[in-house]
């Protein structure tokens, strides 16, 4: 799923690619990968949420 860093990082490098500006190209592929880091970080507490909630309802049914 895109994020709105990615959305907006998406824009920058297009921008900057339609413009031959370099700058504005880079910090657009920058937003891409910090949005993209944001999902994994963020998946990796989901999962580690979940597996904490199983532990805890196990934990509760004994």
């Amino acid at each position: 799923m895109t994020n709105k860093d990615e959305l907006k990082g998406k824009v920058n490098e297009a921008k900057g690619k339609a413009t031959d500006d370099n700058s504005t190209e880079l910090k657009g592929k920058i937003q891409q990968g910090f949005g993209k880091a944001k999902d994994k970080a963020q998946d990796a507490a989901d999962d580690v949420a979940g597996k904490f909630n199983k532990k805890i309802d196990k934990e509760k049914e004994d």
